[in-house]
Formats: C-alpha cells, structure tokens, sequence
C-alpha cells in the first residue's frame, strides 16, 4: 500500500462511498417486505441485513473479478481519473433515485458510469461489449422476469397448500419463514453487490501498477468494502423500503415469503455464475410477482412503469454524468479537484431535499396515496377477485364510516361533502342536530 499515491486514494474513498449509497439503496430489496408485514421491527430488520451483508462480502470474488477484468479493458489505457469520474456519476444517479423512493438499480449505475467514462477518456476499445451484452444487458432483461415467475408460481402453490388453514395459524409460520429467506437475501446481496466495489478498488490499484493485472482484490478490499455496505444498510433507505413494501403491491406474510426465497435463489445463483446481477430487479420483479400469485392481489402499475422507466434510464444516466465528469477530470488536476467539488454539491443538495419530507423507521410503513383504477388492474380484478370473505375497495374512493343509505336525509348534504371531526353542526348555519333522522344517523354511526 505504499505506492498508492493521493489520486488512487481519492478513488479508494470514491469507491467506498458508492459502496455505503449501495447499501442504503438496496436495503430494500432484503428487509422490505418482512417490514411491511410486521415480521421484524424496522431497526431490527436493518441491522440484521448489515451484518449478513458483512459476512456475504467474504464468500467469493467472482463478480469482482467480473467487474475488474470483465467489462473493461483494464490494459486499454484507463487512467484512475477516468474511475474517479465514473463513481461520481454512479453516486449522484443513486442519491438521485432515493430521493424519488424508486428501487433503481446500484450495478447498472456503477457499469453505465464506468462505461460512459471510459468511452470519453479511451474510446470503445476500451469496454468489452460482449461482456457487457452477455454479463450486464442479458441478465438485466431475465433476471426480474425469471424472479417474478418464480415468486407468482411460489406464491399460487403456498395459498394453495394452505387454503383450509386458518390465516392466523400460518401468518406466524410465514413470519419466521420470511425472517429466515430476508437473511438469506442479504447473505446474497453481500455475495454480488459488495464485490463490485471490490472489483473497481482493484481496477484502480491495477491502473496504478499497485497490484498486478487479473489479481484477486487484496484481503483489505474486501474488508473494507463489506464493512462499507454493511453501514449503509444499517442506516436504511427508509423511501425505497416504503416503495418495495407498500408502493407496489399490498404484501402478505405468504406473499413476502415466496418472494423473498425466488430472489435469494436467484441471487445467489448470478453470484456463482459470476453474473453482475442486479439485486433490485431481482427483488422488485418478485415482489411483482407474488402480487399477481395472490388471488385478488393487484399491482399498482404506476409505481411499477415508473420503476421500469428508471431502470431503463439507469445506465445511460450515469454513463452521460460520468461522460462529463471524466471529460473535466481529463484536463488534469484542476479537473480532478472540480469533479469532486461538484459531486459534493449536487449529494449535498439532494441530501437537503430530502430533509424537506424526511421517511425513516417511524412511518415508513405508511401505505401510499390510492391511486386510479386503471384498465390493467380493472382487468385483473376482474378475472381474480378477492377471496370470499374479503373485500377490495376501490382504489380511486376513500373508505368512510358512511350510514345507511335508508337513514340518509333526503335534504342531506351533498354525497362529496368532507365530514369534519369536532366542528359542530351548527357551524354550518343550519342546526340539523334536532331533526330525527340526524338523530337516527347518529345512532347509527
């Protein structure tokens, strides 16, 4: 570590802080569902998946070596500025998409910054597209499909095998078994995502000569890239977790099970693959996924087109922030020191809009707005009606105490008339309290 000169430093740090914005990015991929359906308190559930991730970043060095010898050409001329750029435009899309409470994905940030840099520094010699096609796009389209068809038909077989059992009775068993699938999805989370951070630090210590070409990353990457993550997952990306648990689907016991278990497996299988996998696809399309296995369940598909929209948005985003970013930073070290003061001030500014409506662990399990039934949910709760004994209220009118429709006036106020707790009928100018079907409502309520 004796050669590592103050440029490589700034990249080590760079990195490392990328490394923390993944881990509070992608906290909700884990510990969503498990929060939304009560399964573990949110502080809990939070420090469990830090110390699972922690001990995940230990288990392989595949997707790190994907990372550093796969996608670029480490011997095409890459220059640690041209990382350094790449980081600042992976960083400020992830703060970006937190701040929105979107599940983007944290790898496909990172590729597309690394990407753009290295397009504007060295040209297309120096990114390996098959690599990228084969490692990155393919599994980018697969991945959520495979995970949400594994969580649909996960979720169609446990209400199936369970339909004569009292809900009570099993709610208690899905919640130890999400508990046990949520460790298990932070187990993989650390296995794929704390290694791409592995894998830039190591780009950057071969392009400075520190270690030799193709190396494995040193015992210290990988300590303190676990360590990194490990601390941005306990600190909670409280707007993404409240998207992923409460803004896609309404989340059942079952459900988060199922879903929990399809991801992990699916997870971990990239990891062995040395597939760099996004983990927030994968999630999110399980999550899809068992809403549409419960009978009567719905996907909100606004929240969902706007997450496809982001992730769609993702590598081209970053790679154009790290395009410019590496085009000042390439004008030597006036750029270097301007790249670092800008990122600075846009993090800066995103933190400070946050401030504005802050979400963490006290509210948010706060269900969101109800949106427009729209034709696709029309269709859906058409052809898959709640089970019996249930009722879906529409999604576009607000539930209310409302009275009988025999004991409604017929000079009652109009249907779309606020009810206002403690304001007097009189206040309206008309004293309605004496009227015997006022008095027959109230009796009623």
């Amino acid at each position: 570590m004796e050669h590592i000169t103050l440029l490589i430093g700034i990249v080590i740090v760079t990195a490392l802080v990328f490394d923390f914005t993944n881990g509070f990015h992608d906290t909700a991929n884990a510990m969503a569902t498990t929060i939304s359906t009560g399964a573990l308190r949110p502080k809990t559930a939070v420090a469990m998946s830090a110390v699972l991730n922690l001990v995940g970043a230990f288990l392989s060095v595949e997707v790190a070596k994907t990372i550093s010898g796969g996608i670029i050409d480490e011997s095409a001329g890459i220059r640690p500025e041209v990382i350094f750029a790449g980081l600042v435009g992976a960083i400020v899309w992830n703060l970006l998409t937190w701040l929105a409470g979107l599940p983007s994905s944290s790898s496909h940030a990172l590729f597309g910054g690394l990407i753009g840099a290295t397009l504007v520094s060295v040209g297309t010699n120096g990114v390996h597209g098959d690599a990228v096609v084969m490692k990155v796009l393919i599994p980018a389209v697969a991945a959520p499909i495979v995970a949400g068809l594994a969580a649909m038909a996960a979720t169609r077989l446990t209400y199936r095998l369970t339909r004569n059992r009292d809900e009570a009775d099993t709610a208690k068993g899905y919640r130890a078994g999400q508990i046990a699938s949520a460790a298990l999805v932070s187990l993989a989370h650390g296995t794929n995502d704390a290694q791409k951070t592995m894998g830039v630090i190591t780009l950057a210590l071969i392009t400075g000569g520190v270690v030799a070409p193709h190396a494995d990353p040193p015992l210290w990457v990988i300590a303190s890239a676990g360590v990194a993550i490990a601390l941005g997952t306990y600190l909670g990306g409280w707007r993404i977790i409240r998207t992923m648990g409460k803004g896609i689907t309404d989340i059942q016991p079952p459900q988060g099970f199922a879903a929990q278990t399809g991801a992990a497996a699916t997870i971990l299988a990239s990891s062995h693959l040395g597939f760099a996998l996004s983990t927030t696809q994968v999630c999110s399309g399980s999550v899809m996924g068992s809403g549409l296995g419960r009978k009567g369940g719905v996907v909100r598909w606004s929240t969902a087109g706007r997450m496809v929209l982001a992730w769609g948005l993702t590598l081209p985003a970053a790679g154009a922030v790290a395009a410019g970013a590496a085009f000042l930073a390439g004008q030597g070290d006036w750029g270097v020191a301007a790249v670092a003061v800008l990122g600075l001030g846009i993090c800066g500014a995103i933190w400070a809009a946050s401030r504005r409506k802050p979400v963490d662990h006290t509210n948010v399990n706060e269900g969101p707005a109800a949106e427009p039934v729209g034709v696709v949910t029309a269709a859906l709760r058409t052809v898959s009606p709640p089970p019996a004994g249930q009722q879906t209220p529409a999604a576009d009118a607000p539930e209310a105490d409302a009275a009988p429709a025999d004991a409604a006036p017929a000079d009652a106020a109009p249907a779309d008339a606020p009810e206002t707790a403690g304001i007097p009928a009189q206040a309206s100018g008309t004293d309605t309290s004496t009227t015997p079907r006022a008095k027959a409502a109230t009796v009623t309520r």
